[in-house]
Formats: structure tokens, sequence, C-alpha cells
């Protein structure tokens, strides 16, 4: 095998591992909720390693909540009594040394 071959493929094994350690948000349960309410969010990445806080997000409105569980592959959290009604994109604060946000393509409703 070329050494230029051998190159490529390892910096695109690389690049898949990487990308799989990415938190990624599936699902949420139930879909809407109030104030002191917990939800379910379940996807792939989303330990304490991975995963250093989740908000709720409208606009440029960013809401911290308060996870209750979490694990590899769910996060339990309660709704904050400061989020008001309306349609919330989740977000995930990532770990490390330089932290990132990442909207999620999930949405829980405030009621």
């Amino acid at each position: 095998m070329r050494l230029q071959t051998r190159i490529f493929l390892t910096g695109f094994l690389f690049c898949v591992a990487a990308a799989a350690q990415v938190p990624r948000l599936q699902t949420v349960e139930p879909s809407s909720g109030k104030s002191g309410d917990v939800i379910l969010v379940s996807g792939e990445n989303l330990d304490k390693d991975r995963v250093a806080k989740l908000f709720l997000t409208i606009g440029e409105t960013d809401t911290e909540v308060e996870i209750k569980e979490q694990t590899a592959a769910s996060i339990r959290f309660a709704i904050p009594a400061a989020a008001k009604p309306g349609q919330y994109n989740l977000t995930v604060q990532t770990t490390g040394e330089t932290p990132t946000l990442m909207v999620q393509p999930v949405i829980c409703e405030v009621q």
C-alpha cells in the first residue's frame, strides 16, 4: 500500500472516530411540559465526560436546566421556572478545554 494511501486512511479513521464521540440528542419524552416537570432526552454520547450542561434555547436565549440524571444514552432534566412558554431547541455544552455549545435538532415545548 502506498504511503499516501496509508496517510489518507489513517486521517479518515481518526475523523470518523472523533465524530463518533460527539453528543447527539435524538428523542424527547414527553415532548412538552411545564415548570418543574422532568423530561427524558435520549441519544448518544451524553455522559458526564462529554456533556457538561444542557440548555433550553429559543432565539438568542439559553436557559440552563437542572440535570437530574445522566448516562451515555440519556439525560433527565427538570424544566426551570425561568422558562417561558414556547418551543425550545435543546443545546448541549461539551466538556474539555474548549467547551462548545451545540444546538440539537430536537424540540421541547414549555407550556
